[in-house]
């Protein structure tokens, strides 16, 4: 390939839709995507090796060429992407038109991918030698639970010294981010006929009454005062409700699933879901997907590091979560980084500029020729 902009093309060819939330994809691209990856890892000397995660879907691992007994940093994008319902562009066509590429992923985040990737051939000649081995690790299902990050992390955190996980973040170092709490919540009932329904009890109408008393009770206060410098205070949205079959049979089930986004001041001693749990009164908890928040100290020697060697590298927090909470949380000190802008992600007509592209490869190439084992003389 002769450029940054022909790699993300391939990329973005490579439908890699994940098929947690999308019944109708089949698993595969995912894979079909870390092999693609791996074919242009290994001519420049990398260890490569697929992992299946799931059936079917693998993180890609890449250990650098070099001696192993080198303070290893990973580079950490993700594989898959959201769906393409709704988009009003070729999803994978990957079209360069107006500046920019287009298509399903080239901002979320196969763009911060091609960056990656392009800054280690760009060094491909001194990866060998440097003072940090740079490896690379592609995780599968970010657009979901994140099984592929928390697989990798439950199994290799040990190894790692720093992570930077690709996310669209203008090239800003997001060093915290909040976490989030999608909860499946429930109400039961007593079914009857429409005309009697004093005599039944509506699931649908408790639910909404529990869903109340969380938004504006205890609970609400609680999240609006556990706060942080950067990111604010913890919220939370009510994402789906469903309910009742029929308009003349009092509903006996509801369920709704909400989102709360947490700051660390909030769980700190105790996990959301059971904090959630002591404010939801007749409702019931039946299903959860819990990410950690992240926060890592500007003053961090990793950091630093990357301050002195980037220029006007800015700091900065996100609402949003991704594989680096789950690094962070297995004791990888961890940042979300790369090109592109988190406004394209997940949007119609996805794309990512060229000058963004280019100036994320120049970024990690600059990033990894600079990188020295934190301690060691500048």
């Amino acid at each position: 390939m002769t450029s940054v902009i022909e790699l993300l093309q391939t990329l973005v060819r490579i439908p890699s839709v994940n098929p947690d939330e999308n019944p109708a994809v089949s698993p595969g691209g995912e894979e079909q995507l870390a092999l693609a990856v791996q074919e242009f890892l290994t001519p420049l000397g990398f260890a490569t090796r697929l992992e299946e995660v799931e059936p079917g879907r693998p993180n890609l691992i890449a250990r650098a060429p070099g001696p192993q007994d080198r303070p290893r940093l990973l580079l950490a994008p993700h594989l898959d992407t959201v769906g393409i319902d709704g988009m009003t562009i070729e999803p994978f066509a990957a079209t360069v038109s107006n500046g920019k590429v287009h298509g399903r992923g080239t901002s979320d985040t196969k763009g911060p991918m091609a960056a990656m990737l392009w800054g280690l051939a760009e060094n491909a000649d001194r990866l060998a030698s440097l003072p940090v081995a740079v490896d690379f690790v592609a995780f599968m299902g970010e657009e979901s639970s994140q099984p592929g990050s928390r697989h990798f992390a439950s199994r290799y955190a040990d190894q790692y010294a720093f992570a930077i996980a690709g996310e669209p973040t203008s090239l800003k170092a997001v060093h915290c981010t909040k976490g989030s709490l999608w909860a499946t919540l429930q109400a039961t009932g007593k079914s009857t006929h429409a005309s009697q329904p004093q005599l039944g009890e509506n699931a649908i109408l408790k639910l909404i009454e529990g869903i109340r008393t969380l938004q504006e009770g205890p609970f609400h206060a609680l999240l609006s005062r556990s706060t942080h410098p950067v990111l604010g205070f913890s919220t939370m949205n009510v994402g789906t409700i469903r309910g009742g079959t029929v308009p003349n049979i009092v509903p006996d089930e509801a369920r709704a699933i909400i989102d709360i986004r947490t700051v660390p001041e909030l769980v700190q001693e105790r996990p959301a879901r059971e904090i959630l749990a002591d404010f939801i009164g007749p409702l019931d908890i039946i299903k959860a997907s819990e990410s950690p928040p992240m926060s890592l100290d500007p003053d961090h020697p990793w950091l630093q590091q990357l301050t002195a060697a980037v220029p006007n590298l800015e700091l900065t927090g996100a609402p949003w979560f991704s594989d680096a909470t789950h690094l962070a949380a297995a004791g990888i000190p961890s940042i979300c980084l790369g090109p592109g802008s988190i406004d394209q992600a997940h949007t119609a007509d996805e794309f990512i500029t060229v000058a963004d592209l280019e100036d994320g490869a120049r970024w990690f190439a600059r990033m990894i020729t600079s990188l020295r084992a934190p301690g060691s003389p500048t």
